[in-house]
């Protein structure tokens, strides 16, 4: 391949990458055409890319990016996975497709979070972490909660009242009728 098709190729995936800050590489090698084309469909449903890449083309393209120190070391072809509601929840479904039997050749190689490079191990346990939409609601629950102790303590020493009230007022009814 001459300089000048790689420098278009270097070109495009740079393109496709810009703004892309956190992504992980999985290893797609060995996968059958209908495991591929089944395996891009789960993804591009839950809007994740995927993308087959040379490791030293993308070494290239993403110099200066955040991007970069995931393909340190890196050796062969690697597939750059990307997108999602959040990186985390990218975590878990990548998490999941490696379990999944379906998907037998499917294997994490790692990734880049906030310019860190991460493991395969490291990318299990984050896919273990809450999610966005998980954190969101854990803060919610803590906002609401002393909101709802002292409305639970503003109304007691009232409805106690009453029940002492509606017991008075049954009694006084009972001796009446006698």
């Amino acid at each position: 391949m001459s300089k000048y098709v790689k420098g278009l190729l270097e070109k495009d995936l740079s393109d496709r990458l810009d703004g892309v800050d956190e992504a992980l590489l999985v290893d797609v090698m060995g996968m059958t055409a209908n495991q591929s084309v089944g395996l891009r469909r789960r993804l591009r449903e839950q809007n994740i890319s995927l993308m087959v890449v040379k490791n030293r083309l993308a070494k290239r393209a993403t110099e200066g990016t955040p991007l970069n120190c995931a393909f340190e070391g890196a050796q062969g072809a690697l597939a750059i996975i990307w997108g999602g509601e959040d990186f985390i929840s990218l975590t878990k479904v990548v998490s999941e497709l490696d379990k999944d039997a379906e998907y037998e050749h499917f294997t994490t190689r790692g990734g880049v979070m906030d310019g860190e490079s991460l493991t395969p191990e490291k990318v299990k346990e984050i896919s273990k972490w809450p999610n966005r939409e998980e954190q969101l609601s854990i803060l919610v629950g803590q906002i609401l909660s002393p909101g709802a102790s002292l409305l639970s303590q503003l109304n007691a020493p009232g409805g106690l009242l009453v029940s002492q009230l509606d017991k008075k007022s049954e009694g006084l009814e009972d001796s009446e009728e006698e």
